[in-house]
């Protein structure tokens, strides 16, 4: 399974640099940004060449089972996007992460902190949006073991891949969806996964969405969950944003976070 990890991930790469379909990127910087938070749902676009996007946050989440009450503390959810080409990002993540444990009220002194396994992909468009067809975009990520600290070291590379597209419903909303599979957590099985998100623009400065997704092992109980939350673009180059949400399925009492995004644009 490591072996196809690794093979899958260097297709991934080869097609993404024999890619020769460049778009014009001079309508993504005279936009506003095109952010990949707070949702779960990844943007069916990349940054545009030479830009350099900073997109960061934190997050607080809850579980409790019983007696027992697992709390998670995310304070920097860091992801880094560049413009390689017109149409072809590179993409870098990684956060810092602080779990708590309570059992009947007390809290246990076993903290575990640290960084996550890094985030390492490309996000390559495939197609704009024309009539029906949607807009369309391949991502994928590898998470290099040796990245991450201690007490989130898993034992194998995680791999991921997704399909993200986008339809424009009218002047004021759209809809965003995500199709994809992973191997994470030192599972052999493959998990697919799924995201589906609306998104409305109140204003020219403010915006909402709402969004379901989640993921469903080969061999183990499905994973749903729901959240919304709102935008606020400070310019064009600047949004922040607030979120909150929970499980559908067992496993997240609460998820709430707030960050923002930063674009940097190349000098003409």
């Amino acid at each position: 399974m490591k072996s196809t990890k690794i093979l899958f991930a260097s297709l991934l790469i080869f097609i993404s640099l024999k890619s020769i379909a460049q778009k014009n990127s001079n309508s993504k910087l005279d936009n506003p940004l095109v952010t990949d938070r707070p949702d779960a749902t990844e943007a069916s676009s990349s940054v545009g060449k030479g830009v350099l996007q900073f997109e960061t946050g934190s997050l607080y989440e809850s579980f409790q089972t019983n007696n027992i009450k697992n709390e998670s503390y995310t304070y920097n959810t860091m992801l880094i996007r560049y413009g390689l080409l017109d149409n072809l990002e590179l993409r870098l993540g990684w956060d810092f992460v602080e779990g708590v444990t309570t059992v009947n009220g007390n809290k246990l002194d076993n903290v575990t902190s640290g960084l996550s396994p890094l985030l390492l992909g490309l996000k390559l468009d495939i197609a704009e949006e024309n009539g029906a067809m949607p807009e369309i975009a391949l991502i994928g990520h590898v998470f290099p073991v040796f990245s991450a600290g201690q007490d989130y070291r898993p034992e194998t590379t995680g791999v991921d891949f997704r399909l993200s597209l986008s339809h424009t419903l009218n002047e004021k909303s759209s809809l965003g969806y995500n199709i994809g599979a992973q191997w994470s957590d030192d599972s052999s099985e493959a998990a697919a996964i799924y995201t589906l998100a609306y998104g409305y623009s109140i204003s020219d400065k403010w915006g909402m969405y709402a969004e379901v997704y989640g993921d469903l092992p080969e061999d183990s109980s499905a994973n749903h969950f729901w959240d919304a939350g709102f935008t606020y673009l400070a310019s064009n180059d600047l949004q922040f944003d607030a979120y909150l949400g929970t499980s559908i399925t067992d496993g997240q009492d609460l998820l709430v976070g707030m960050g923002l995004s930063y674009r940097i644009k190349p000098k003409k």
